[in-house]
């Protein structure tokens, strides 16, 4: 394809955590371009952002309505071909169905929606326009995760009896919604998060790792949701017990009051010969474990390592990859599939990303969760519908 993929954003304007992140990851391999958006719910914040990044003024839009309406009527080669959506998560539904219904691809930031009810309409709605949509669990893209999958896919080590994932932050360990601080505000309260704000925020991603590295899906679940800092609406902090198909069983946490902690993201699987350790803040470390010999030290770049974590490498032997190298793996296989697709070509192979099914898992975990610490029985199905 002789030209970059044409991306229009919907959030993530002035004063925003993610947004930046997921323009820098976009941009990194040069497959896409930013060229219109709708960055704030403030028409002169969004036009302001919008300066901030040297967009011309006539893309830059006070609304993702009228973003959608105007791109739309933009000539074919102008016109921005997906739209990543940073927002809350009460808005994520709106902008992804305005987008699609107008033609366009999506990408959206997880959790996918603000309501199970919300991610089934827009698995249809997805099915239905026949358009590509991409979820940011962006942990997924970093190559010892590919490794970790690979070793499991592949039967080394052996059948999953146990998998251990755990995902504590400090940050707010204190009510810091109380302060002003916008990312705690809208993460806490219920019209904008959803039934969730923990187990929604970081539950999901601990969740997605679970089933992408295992293949596995969640059955059942025994959830404990607790909020400790009080005054604030929504649990903090969420123990989980799963059940996974094939007799797998699991213990899952995420919890947003470990004082101290940073993003502490991390995941052990445990099979019949060997087991696996990865770890978010260490993340070019693998460590595998065998039953009958001794561990091994798996580091990014070295030895002979899968081709799914090798085609996710970027950087020589001995230097961090991190965060921002992982979301763009997941925009650079979104792109290179889209190219594909307006090609009339198929994408090469291992260009996998997170896809709407992911988002309804994600969605039913959550709701499964707040439903199973609210009732008195110990275990709890986790349906998608």
């Amino acid at each position: 394809m002789s030209r970059k993929i044409r991306m229009g954003m919907v959030g993530g304007g002035r004063d925003a955590m993610i947004g930046a992140v997921h323009r820098m990851a976009a941009a990194l391999d040069g497959h896409i371009e930013l060229v219109c958006g709708a960055f704030s719910s403030d028409p002169d914040k969004s036009r302001a952002s919008g300066a901030d990044l040297y967009l011309p003024a006539g893309r830059v839009y006070g609304t993702y309505r009228e973003m959608m309406e105007a791109e739309a009527g933009l000539p074919a080669g102008e016109r921005m071909d997906f739209v990543s959506i940073v927002t809350p998560n009460n808005v994520h539904f709106p902008v992804a169905k305005a987008a699609l219904e107008a033609g366009f691809h999506v990408m959206s930031d997880k959790p996918m929606t603000y309501d199970l009810d919300e991610a089934l309409a827009l698995r249809e709605l997805v099915s239905a326009t026949g358009l590509q949509f991409g979820l940011t669990h962006n942990y997924t893209g970093y190559p010892m995760v590919k490794e970790a999958r690979r070793l499991v896919r592949d039967g080394s080590i052996g059948r999953v009896r146990k998998v251990v994932v755990e995902y504590p932050q400090g940050w707010l360990a204190r009510l810091e919604e109380a302060t002003g601080q916008k990312q705690a505000g809208w993460r806490t309260d219920p019209a904008q998060a959803g039934i969730s704000s923990c187990i929604g925020d970081i539950g999901t991603h601990a969740e997605n790792l679970m089933e992408y590295v295992t293949g596995l899906s969640i059955t059942e679940l025994c959830a404990d949701l607790t909020t400790f800092v009080a005054g604030r609406r929504l649990e903090d902090d969420g123990n989980v017990l799963v059940r996974l198909q094939q007799g797998a069983t699991g213990v899952l946490y995420a919890s947003q009051v470990c004082a101290g902690e940073e993003n502490a993201l991390a995941i052990r699987v445990y099979g019949e010969q060997g087991g696996l350790e990865w770890h978010q803040q260490e993340p070019n470390t693998l460590i595998v474990m065998w039953a009958d010999r001794h561990r091994e030290v798996r580091r990014t770049g070295v030895g002979d390592l899968s081709a799914a974590a090798q085609g996710h490498t970027r950087l020589p032997p001995g230097h961090p990859e991190g965060f921002i190298e992982a979301f763009a793996n997941l925009y650079r296989n979104y792109a290179l599939t889209l190219q594909a697709r307006l090609q009339g070509a198929e994408p090469p192979d291992g260009l996998d990303f997170p896809t709407v099914d992911d988002g309804v898992r994600g969605m039913a975990f959550i709701t499964a969760c707040v439903a199973s610490s609210a009732s008195d029985r110990k275990w709890y199905p986790l349906k998608e519908a």
